[in-house]
């Protein structure tokens, strides 16, 4: 464990990549993320719709774990799963949450946080719709976070939900679909080097977004 520990503070990284200014960043945050986002797509980042949604639960306790984004406007941004999953169960008692999008080979990230509600029914049905045959099976099979017994339980699941909708399209399940991160606040995080890092933070005011420079 020493020795591991004495690895890790050895490490250094010297951040180069371009930097983030006040004065050269888009007023709005949803355009500013659009650029970034082009650009990590261009840069062929693997998943670069993949973030980490951190909720809270009843209790205090938090929970983090990465779902993509599947659709943005300046409403917020969407992202699907199961509503009786734990994040779900999450959501219903606190419906503030943060998310992160970490884009390593471009030494940023975008770190948002607001509240969370369900789309709605119309939207969650026409992406269900979009999604592939096996994949929406899958939904119906899975009663996500919930305990099983093995792997063969859910396979046999997926059986059965595969010959009740073998002659018709699958519908969306009532306990699956989309939820909306409504933000309060993003942050943009530029690596420079000697971990002088730009972090600029666009904070919500009404209907105005007040940008404001962090120490790194």
């Amino acid at each position: 464990m020493e020795e591991l520990q004495n690895y890790l503070n050895a490490i250094r990284r010297d951040f180069t990549d371009k930097p983030l200014n006040e004065d050269s960043v888009n007023k709005n945050p949803f355009l500013q993320f659009s650029v970034w986002f082009e650009e990590a797509v261009n840069a062929q980042i693997l998943d670069p719709y993949a973030m980490s949604l951190s909720t809270v639960n009843k209790e205090g306790q938090p929970s983090t774990r990465i779902v993509y984004l599947r659709h943005i406007s300046e409403e917020g941004l969407v992202f699907y799963t199961n509503y009786t999953s734990h994040k779900g169960e999450d959501v219903s008692v606190n419906n503030k949450v943060a998310i992160n999008f970490f884009w390593g080979e471009l030494e940023r990230q975008i770190r948002v946080e607001g509240v969370v509600r369900k789309v709605s029914e119309e939207m969650s049905d026409k992406y269900f719709a979009q999604r592939p045959r096996e994949s929406q099976i899958g939904a119906w099979a899975s009663d996500q976070s919930s305990k099983i017994n093995n792997r063969i339980e859910l396979e046999e699941l997926v059986k059965h939900f595969t010959e009740k909708f073998k002659d018709t399209e699958v519908p969306r399940p009532p306990h699956w679909g989309g939820y909306i991160v409504e933000p309060q606040k993003f942050e943009f995080w530029q690596g420079r080097p000697s971990r002088l890092h730009d972090r600029l933070v666009y904070s919500k005011e009404g209907n105005n977004w007040l940008i404001s420079r962090l120490a790194p």
